[in-house]
């Protein structure tokens, strides 16, 4: 089917603000030329292809095309390589096709960005094997990754019109892999729109509540943006200095995370923005040297609180971010935290990647290895011939790091490792064969657990035994991706001999009992060991965790049947799925069966409580339906690598409330006389609700610790939350978050 005279009006126009977008990076009739062939191209070769939203499917090139030269600041060959990213997967053209009209530069890159086809295997996520092949590109090109990064944001600006498994999935992927991705890249402001678009479609109804809020409390907070702003501006004024001085709204996103985190409610989120202050440095003296002056400017306004400098100008991010980040003490005895950087500096914190390489020949950055460091171990990690695709991309999300700190070796070099790292990362950074020989470590010259929790400017001595090797709790105690992958390779390789070993020491023992190894035999052996597979099994019996000295008694005891109970929902079939965002038919609401019902396992990882909104991940191997809340870590995850087995219905707790489900609420306050009185009244005698276990330590006149209770359901939870808040000295009264 062709355009429409409405289609050609529409495209035309969005082609009309691209042009005006490209006036900035087209130096030569050649480049206009260049990307007009790109766009004559593929407007062809999407004629007809229509989106779910109905609109034609040619507006969404177009639209990556202008990200990527607006948002993210690349030039003419990016341009290109957005309109015709979707040319080679979705139509009849080849890579060979591209590389003839456009070049082979074009063509590698259009290749990058092409889904991968074919045949899989069964144990392989064909999306991890997408992201791999993506990410191979880094070698090559870095733009690739950039180019993916603007389509995966113009799919997120448009999601609305996908169904809610697809919407899960595709949200699931951008908060564990584009949103830190576009992070590590310095694309902030993307990064920021990411969760805060994954949110809306999460949880809209939080997302309005908050966005709400945030509006209706606008005008008191420009007025006191105002007010602290003044004294600051005449002290600029007065020294000369060419600035802009803004104040920024913390996103929607980041102000739920820190309510749930939290468990509090939105009035009591005091940091809803900060101060940035962009100047225009002189010649003469440094950057630096500027950034302090501007620093003490402002201390000698407001004081600043000591713990809350952060200095990314001697010591940039590994992103190439620079700044200085203060938080001083504002009018009304409320904190802000400013933010001081040149034009420079804001030029990478806001385009990233591509303003870093701007400037980088500049000899004006301090960090121009960085990337190229970050590059290299990922080229390392892609060529580990030990990884699958699921592996891999576990371990490159580990290298998004978020925060990070410097540490030191005994000879003074300096080393980046993400907040929380251990002295077991710091082994491992300097040497695998460090790492799995390591026993201990001189922090600061004195010795310390190899588990210990290292802080900036730590400077760090490793102790090594060659009696040591890697446990399986060290991956507890290490958060960079070349930790776990080395510890990970080590117990593989451990766990292999002991399997086999597992296994011959088995059939041996069998085989004197006169017992045939079968499938029956096996599994009750499995359950009766504690076991969840056979691998498991053999695994453990090879280790020693498992003894065989009680087979035989083991063998002839009878299994108890156990009954399992699972909550039961409605299923709601919203439409016939549709892999890709291409030409789709108009799906149907079927309505819901009330004799439909599904038997669904709840996740171990959340542990949600009836009530909570979840979703539904059919495991690939076992294909059980498992329910997780729908903010948990791990479903952002899966859905990442298996986004196909995320299931299709909206996930609803029915109405039953005859099931009581385990609750841990975490308290803390000031203590008295009186306050388990206080709380046993307020679970037995306002709710009847059974309590499991009650844990309350005291120090200094202060109480914390944690109750175990029995709830119906997530309402039931929270009414009882609510009322705790309101006994006298409590503080904290808040979930514990699995």
């Amino acid at each position: 089917m062709n355009y429409t005279a409405e289609d050609e009006i529409l495209i035309e126009s969005k082609w009309q603000d691209l042009q005006r977008s490209c006036e900035k990076i087209c130096k030569s009739e050649e480049d206009w030329n260049f990307i007009k062939r790109a766009y004559f191209l593929a407007k062809e070769a999407h004629q007809g292809v229509r989106r779910r939203s109905g609109e034609p499917y040619f507006l969404h090139p177009i639209a990556v095309a202008k990200i990527v030269v607006d948002e993210i600041g690349l030039g003419v060959k990016s341009v290109v390589a957005a309109l015709l990213h979707d040319v080679v997967e979705d139509t009849e053209y080849t890579v060979e096709d591209m590389e003839h009209i456009f070049g082979k530069k074009i063509a590698t890159m259009v290749d990058g960005l092409t889904k991968m086809s074919g045949v899989f295997n069964a144990d392989t996520s064909r999306q991890a094997e997408y992201f791999r092949k993506v990410l191979l590109t880094l070698s090559d090109d870095v733009r690739v990754i950039l180019i993916k990064i603007a389509d995966r944001l113009h799919n997120m600006r448009t999601l609305g019109a996908m169904p809610h498994n697809k919407q899960i999935k595709i949200t699931g992927e951008t908060l564990y892999l584009f949103a830190p991705l576009a992070y590590r890249l310095g694309l902030y402001a993307i990064k920021t729109e990411f969760e805060d678009l994954c949110m809306k479609y999460r949880f809209p109804k939080e997302y309005e509540e908050i966005t709400r809020q945030i509006n209706e409390t606008s005008a008191a907070r420009e007025e006191y943006i105002r007010k602290f702003n003044a004294p600051i501006i005449e002290a600029l004024d007065r020294n000369g200095i060419k600035y802009e001085i803004s104040g920024r709204i913390k996103s929607v996103y980041s102000i739920w995370t820190k309510m749930v985190r939290k468990q509090i409610p939105f009035s009591e989120i005091y940091d809803l923005f900060a101060i940035r202050i962009v100047f225009q440095p002189l010649e003469f003296p440094s950057e630096k040297t500027q950034c302090w002056q501007v620093y003490s400017s402002i201390t000698d306004i407001y004081t600043p609180k000591p713990d809350r400098l952060r200095d990314w100008i001697s010591i940039p991010k590994a992103n190439g971010y620079e700044a200085l980040h203060s938080t001083v003490m504002g009018p009304d005895g409320i904190w802000v935290e400013v933010q001081i950087r040149t034009q420079r500096m804001e030029d990478i914190a806001e385009r990233g990647f591509a303003a870093h390489w701007k400037y980088k020949h500049s000899s004006i950055s301090h960090d121009e290895d960085e990337f190229d460091k970050w590059l290299k171990m990922i080229r390392t990690a892609l060529e580990s011939p030990t990884q699958n695709a699921i592996d891999f991309l576990d371990n490159f999300k580990l290298s998004l790091y978020t925060s990070e700190i410097a540490v030191f070796t005994p000879k003074g070099e300096a080393r980046r490792l993400p907040y929380g790292a251990t002295a077991l990362d710091f082994a491992y950074d300097v040497h695998t064969k460090i790492g799995n020989k390591a026993i201990g470590a001189k922090i600061n010259h004195k010795i310390m657990p190899i588990t210990t929790t290292l802080s900036s400017g730590d400077q760090v001595e490793i102790i090594t035994s060659e009696s040591a090797k890697p446990k399986a709790e060290w991956l507890e105690y290490v958060s960079t991706s070349k930790a776990k992958q080395a510890i990970k390779n080590f117990l593989k390789r451990e766990q292999e001999h002991n399997h086999q070993r597992g296994m011959n020491m088995l059939e041996e023992r069998l085989a004197q009992l006169n017992i045939t190894p079968n499938n029956r035999v096996i599994r009750k052996l499995t359950a009766a060991y504690g076991s969840n597979s056979k691998d498991e099994l053999y695994t453990k019996i090879g280790a020693g965790i498992v003894s065989l000295d009680n087979l035989e008694k083991v063998i002839k005891t009878n299994s108890k049947n156990k009954i399992l109970k699972f909550w039961t929902l409605f299923i709601k079939d919203n439409d016939n799925d549709n892999e890709d965002d291409n030409p789709t038919t108009t799906h149907k609401e079927n309505t819901p069966q009330p004799d439909s019902r599904e038997q669904l396992a709840v996740a171990e990882c959340c542990h949600p409580l009836p009530g909570d909104k979840v979703v539904g991940y059919k495991d690939p191997i076992t294909h059980q339906i498992i329910v997780h809340k729908a903010s948990c870590d791990e479903l952002n995850r899966l859905a990442s690598q298996h986004g196909e087995c995320i299931v299709k219905e909206e996930i609803k707790w029915s109405q039953l409330k005859t099931q009581s489900s385990l609750a841990t609420i975490q308290i803390k306050g000031i203590d008295r006389m009186g306050l388990l009185v206080d709380l046993a009244n307020v679970v037995t005698n306002d709710f009847s609700i059974n309590m499991r276990e009650i844990n309350i330590h005291t120090h200094d006149g202060i109480f914390e610790g944690t109750l175990s209770l029995y709830v119906r359901d997530a309402e039931s939870l929270n009414a009882v939350l609510d009322r705790m808040r309101r006994i006298k000295g409590m503080d904290t009264v808040k979930r514990q978050l699995n």
